[in-house]
């Protein structure tokens, strides 16, 4: 990946590896709900389809993008590189976010689609506590701090396994079942599953998720304060490697 991949590629493969991520994580919440009554039975086959689609999307769209998929990971690697030039620009970073948000929609759209079910199903599970929306900032912080940690120690080639690894650990060790990613968090808002959330509830997942963000790039300056390599997770100007990526149920 190179600094001639043009932003119209670069916002075209988020925009498809973010609608993939969300029809992975949404289509297989309903076939699992669909296959057994059993609650664990489908938070496993849910967390292994996204864990396994996950890997793939990244190892597939780093090249091209970046496989940001997560707008809290593009506004992180802004944050990171403004001073030195070696991230995105506000430019890229209004492509990006934007082309997450919409491939989340279209990716929930899809999966209702495929499953016969009403293209637009508002989701009623509602998930508003405080205790969830710790679980989002622990999430997300943990995923910025990963991938950030990676791209500092020149390890970025580690991000699919790593990354997936990652969000199916906090599948079952959080309250919230990690999101851990805006663009994904509104989208499944658009199908009444089991992976589905309130559109009520999106506000405050997302706040939490911003604030994980910006704890986790705290926890990559006190522990990596000094970069072995450039800042990263920009997109293919910054440096040619796989970058990161987002979640899930």
């Amino acid at each position: 990946m190179s600094a001639s991949v043009s932003l119209l590629r670069r916002a075209a493969a988020e925009f498809v590896g973010t609608g993939a991520l969300v029809a992975i994580v949404v289509g297989s919440g309903i076939q699992a709900v669909a296959l057994t009554h059993d609650v664990a039975l489908q938070l496993l086959a849910n967390c292994l389809a996204t864990v396994a689609g996950l890997a793939v999307l990244i190892a597939l769209l780093g090249p091209v993008s970046g496989a940001h998929f997560n707008p809290a990971v593009t506004l992180a690697a802004w944050w990171s590189g403004r001073r030195d030039g070696a991230g995105p620009g506000l430019r890229e970073v209004v492509a990006y976010a934007g082309a997450q948000t919409g491939g989340a929609i279209g990716g929930a759209v899809l999966a209702n689609a495929m499953f016969a079910a009403p293209l637009v199903a508002w989701s009623t599970h509602q998930r508003s506590a405080p205790h969830l929306w710790l679980a989002e900032a622990v999430a997300t912080a943990g995923l910025v701090a990963l991938i950030f940690g990676l791209a500092r120690t020149g390890r970025e080639r580690l991000a699919p396994v790593a990354v997936a690894g990652w969000i199916g650990a906090a599948y079952w060790f959080t309250s919230s079942t990690s999101f851990a990613n805006p663009a994904v968090t509104i989208g499944r808002a658009f199908s009444d599953s089991f992976a589905g959330i309130a559109p009520a509830s999106v506000p405050a997942f997302v706040v939490a998720q911003v604030v994980g963000a910006a704890v986790g790039l705290g926890l990559v300056g006190l522990l990596y304060p000094h970069r072995d390599v450039d800042v990263l997770p920009d997109l293919p100007a910054a440096r040619g490697e796989v970058v990161a990526a987002s979640a899930p149920r």
